[in-house]
């Protein structure tokens, strides 16, 4: 199979969808990788070490989607990438579907098998091609609302870890899941008073067993999510539905309440925020206010710690890229039920259900697709 990875064009980032290792892997098993010129150079992945491990070097995006069967991408495509594609491809990438219509109907128009990491499963029910992107953005976002709680970044002048005598920053995290639970392992490591709210009892069990006194944990209910935000210093969104839009779980309203220079840090951006007040922004222009409270709603954190990202999430793709390369798309998405849940859009069908939910289309089940 012939796998194209071009340079990642979104605003900041610079992932790449293989690594060199990844390439020498790929190609001792007969396959060809084309690289754009320059794709990894900012993360110390450079052109050389790639054409080393096997790939051929490509100038521009345009020739590697022309020439490649699958390609291998970390963001969801941008306009320009979308109508590059064609019918016989396979996209494999973060695509983030629910609250882009707009990227929903040009890959439909595709014709292409676009392949979703966030939707990819595991034995246990878990996201494996989204945790380690979780790891990274649960552990940036205290970093992030350390950095502008200082007053020169437009916060209320707060030391989250506090010093004697002066109490430390309250943060709020909404949501238990990976993200949640890698941003209270930051919270709580530099000494901030930390709440965590979720609806799986058992995970507030063992968050409780881990931290014990150290975190108050709290089962999500909308008048105790309201009293805590208002207090807060720093509220954490990181609530996720598989695949859907997240939840709204601070309201306009809610926002008015919380003190002037508090910060709000909506990781759950990429499927459309879990704060009315949000909206996306970029590493180049991160924040924004509303009504006195600073919001950070970067839709690809994990951007700003690209070479540590990429290799976290290549860890975890490689072996559904040579999946894909081995076995050709049908197979693999036949044989490996885990993979088929990544599916979104096969030849002009959506396939993705909580896509269509939050869309408000029509989907067919990948089984009956690949059927047929």
């Amino acid at each position: 199979m012939i796998i194209g990875v071009p340079q990642e064009i979104k605003n900041n980032e610079f992932r790449v969808g293989l690594t060199p290792g990844n390439v020498s892997g790929l190609c001792k098993q007969g396959h060809s990788v084309l690289i754009q010129r320059g794709a990894g150079e900012q993360i110390g992945l450079t052109d050389e070490s790639y054409r080393i491990a096997g790939a051929s070097l490509i100038d521009s995006a345009a020739e590697i989607f022309h020439k490649a069967q699958m390609i291998v991408k970390v963001k969801e495509p941008q306009a320009q990438e979308c109508a590059m594609l064609r019918e016989d491809q396979i996209l494999f990438t973060y695509l983030h579907l629910a609250p882009d219509p707009k990227q929903t109907k040009a890959l439909m128009h595709s014709g292409a098998t676009c392949i979703a990491y966030e939707t990819v499963t595991a034995i246990n029910g878990a996201l494996p091609l989204l945790a380690p992107m979780s790891e990274v953005a649960g552990r940036m976002s205290i970093q992030a609302a350390a950095s502008h709680l200082e007053k020169t970044h437009g916060g209320l002048g707060v030391l989250i870890a506090g010093v004697p005598g002066v109490s430390p920053a309250k943060i709020v995290i909404l949501g238990g899941g990976v993200v949640g639970r890698n941003a209270l392992q930051m919270a709580v490591g530099l000494g901030a008073d930390v709440c965590i709210f979720d609806r799986d009892i058992d995970r507030l069990r063992q968050i409780d067993m881990l931290y014990g006194n150290r975190v108050r944990t709290f089962y999500s209910d909308n008048l105790l999510i309201e009293q805590e935000v208002r207090e807060a210093d720093v509220v954490i969104g990181a609530v996720l539905l598989p695949g859907g839009a997240a939840p709204k779980l601070v309201t306009h309203e809610m926002v008015k309440k919380m003190k002037p220079g508090s910060v709000v840090v909506d990781v759950a951006i990429d499927q459309g925020g879990c704060f009315e007040t949000s909206r996306p922004t970029t590493h180049a222009d991160p924040t924004f206010l509303v009504d006195g409270v600073l919001h950070y709603c970067v839709a690809n954190m994990p951007g700003a710690v690209a070479r540590t990202s990429t290799f976290a999430l290549t860890n975890a793709t490689y072996p559904f890229v040579e999946a894909l390369a081995n076995q050709g798309v049908m197979k693999a998405l036949s044989i490996d039920h885990h993979l088929r849940n990544g599916l979104s859009v096969h030849k002009g069908t959506l396939t993705s259900k909580p896509v269509a939910q939050a869309q408000g289309l029509e989907f067919s089940l990948a089984e009956e697709l690949l059927v047929a």
